[in-house]
């Protein structure tokens, strides 16, 4: 009995020892934490979405979940060839160009009106605090942090790790100029380094006026947050980009809901629409659009174009990787009216008005 103890203790003391690192960030406290207090969505001692939304749905258990991960054969099908990419020289495209470039799931780079934004970058090869268990394909981690110019604004939609990146957010304190974020998510930001006058925290449905030409917005999204034992005592939030005659909405993790007509009705309509789709399962669909809902949600949002995002870069569901790209892909050509699908590789430069830009299934081939 009395090894089993002591093994029991040195295995606390190790995870203990292991959560003390700074990857895992820093809880909400003080000042920070008395404006989360004054938050609407700020409800028994956490953040919750506009409607009930349970973390897994009706029939699933979190045991049966991790069972099906760990121990159940299921036809996980990761790429074996390489993630097609194109490496686009960032540093010196001319800043009159709008361009958005994406660096795989839910990173990518904006250049609009003359300035630079980065959207939930991860260039570190790892989507999990445990070194080595969600790494990135093959092929997809073609661009590092010393590719990237200077940024002006840092987009942080949630501060889970395949969206805040530790490794990553470290190697950019140098060239970025100002951070955007969900209130409560500065407080990591803030213990790793950056400083307070540099982070700008705000709630559901704030205006920020970035310059005279340029204005992001903030909306709702069905998600959760937490980076270790502690969920939601930080908010997630989507964006709206926009300039006296372009509007992008960039959506960040969800499941489907009313916000996304509330946002079209609100904002819209979309000359462009990043909407979450990959990573989904029918077990956990409440907080991950599964790709029906992608379609709805492009409606709702009266997207022109939409971008669908969260795939082709990490395994965090059971799905084929590329099942996502070809679902949606086929839902909305059967759909009554389908609505033009952005579709990059990895590095593919996407001009953000034009709207006759082609894009190939590139998916197609790779095994």
């Amino acid at each position: 009995m009395i090894p089993f103890l002591i093994l029991v203790f040195l295995i606390a003391l190790l995870v203990y020892k292991f959560l003390q690192h700074p990857k895992f960030g820093k809880a909400p406290s003080g000042e920070r934490l008395t404006a989360i207090q004054h938050s609407p969505q700020y409800k028994n001692r956490k953040f919750e979405n506009q409607n009930f939304t349970p973390d897994l749905a009706e029939g699933a258990s979190f045991v049966g979940v991790l069972f099906e991960f760990f121990f159940k054969k299921v036809a996980r099908k990761i790429p074996t060839d390489l993630i097609p990419s194109i490496k686009t020289n960032l540093k010196e495209l001319s800043t009159n160009e709008d361009i958005l470039v994406w660096f795989g799931h839910s990173s990518y780079f904006i250049q609009l009106e003359g300035k630079r934004l980065l959207i939930d970058p991860v260039f570190s090869g790892n989507a999990s605090p445990i070194p080595g268990t969600t790494k990135s394909f093959k092929g997809s981690d073609i661009y590092t942090v010393d590719d990237l110019p200077e940024i002006d604004y840092l987009l942080i939609t949630h501060d889970h790790y395949d969206h805040l990146d530790y490794e990553t957010i470290l190697k950019l304190k140098p060239k970025t100029k100002k951070i955007i974020t969900a209130l409560g998510v500065g407080s990591h930001f803030e213990f790793w380094g950056f400083p307070a006058a540099s982070i700008i925290e705000k709630d559901w449905y704030s205006k920020i006026e970035l310059d005279e030409n340029l204005t992001l917005h903030t909306a709702p999204s069905r998600h959760f947050s937490g980076r270790s034992f502690k969920r939601c005592n930080t908010l997630w939030t989507s964006f709206i980009l926009e300039t006296k005659d372009f509007k992008m909405y960039l959506g960040g993790d969800s499941g489907y809901d009313s916000h996304f007509a509330e946002i079209g009705a609100k904002y819209g309509p979309f000359d462009i629409a990043l909407i979450d789709n990959g990573q989904y399962n029918e077990k956990w669909k409440y907080i991950h659009n599964m790709p029906e809902d992608v379609i709805k949600a492009m409606k709702d949002l009266k997207a022109k174009r939409v971008f669908p995002v969260h795939s082709s870069k990490f395994a965090l569901s059971l799905h084929a990787w590329d099942e996502p790209l070809i679902r949606v892909t086929e839902l909305n050509s059967k759909s009554e009216t389908p609505i033009p699908l952005i579709t990059p590789m990895i590095g593919e430069t996407v001009e953000l008005k034009n709207e006759n830009q082609e894009f190939k299934q590139w998916w197609k081939g790779v095994s």
